[in-house]
């Protein structure tokens, strides 16, 4: 039975990750850093499904856990077959005006904990000759986003980093994809202290289980990144290349300014 090691796991996207490959019979090594949720979860889905559920209660934010993370799934003896990058966070504002430490936390959580984990465990995917990681990026990735600078900025870095990896590693069974998903009925808006009028306008939300599904979907076909959402999300990512730079950020400003 394979088993996945799945980051924020605890609520939105990475909870549904969980439920789903639960129900397809897969073990889980599950991460965050609510340890009431995760137990709960876990749980939930070794009664449901009879699976093995682990538990590991961890900040990413910190600069060690990365490495704990993984000498816990060592010392217990756990193969890790599918890795899911999930934990992340947004923070809106005049990046002047943020809190400097949360930005850096941001970076910390968005980008040096996602490369780190999957330095780890991607060796060991290469040797057994298969293996598979997901990292969750966002269509943000695809342009600058004023108010939203070092967000968009690191998750421009997980689908670049993704999709590099994709191409490395394809020769020898392993596959990996950046998932891009657009406005999800998650905690991000509220997380990420977006104006409500602002959040009210995000166009048409997709559910994490579509997010989800649709990642899977994409995993087994071999993409290299998949865009999850409707027109106006697929639009969106397509901006950069057909309208002027400085035009385009630009409107970006005037859009998301509260």
């Amino acid at each position: 039975m394979p088993t996945a090691l799945i980051t924020g796991a605890s609520n939105g996207i990475g909870k549904s990750f969980a439920q789903k490959l639960a129900a397809k019979n897969t073990n889980l090594i599950i991460v965050a850093r609510s340890e009431d949720k995760l137990n709960t979860l876990a749980q939930q889905l070794q009664q449901q499904y009879n699976i093995q559920v682990k538990v590991i209660v961890k900040d990413l934010t910190q600069t060690s856990a990365a490495q704990e993370v993984y000498d816990t799934t060592q010392a217990q003896g756990l193969t890790v077959d599918l890795l899911i990058n999930n934990a992340g966070f947004g923070d809106y504002g005049e990046f002047s005006q943020t809190d400097g430490d949360r930005q850096v936390q941001m970076v910390q959580l968005n980008n040096v904990a996602l490369v780190d984990l999957t330095h780890k465990f991607l060796p060991q995917m290469r040797e057994r000759g298969s293996g598979s990681i997901i990292n969750v990026s966002s269509i943000a990735a695809f342009q600058p986003i004023p108010y939203l600078s070092v967000y968009a900025a690191s998750k421009a870095f997980v689908s670049s980093f993704s999709e590099a990896l994709w191409a490395e590693n394809r020769q020898y069974g392993v596959r990996v994809l950046a998932v891009c998903p657009g406005p999800t009925e998650t905690n991000f808006f509220n997380e990420a202290n977006f104006p409500p009028a602002l959040a009210r306008n995000a166009n048409s939300m997709s559910t994490a289980e579509e997010v989800v599904d649709k990642a899977l979907k994409a995993l087994d076909e071999g993409h290299a990144n998949v865009v999850v959402g409707g027109i106006t999300s697929h639009f969106i990512t397509k901006l950069s290349s057909i309208v002027p730079r400085e035009t385009l950020l630009n409107l970006l400003e005037k859009q998301f300014k509260a």
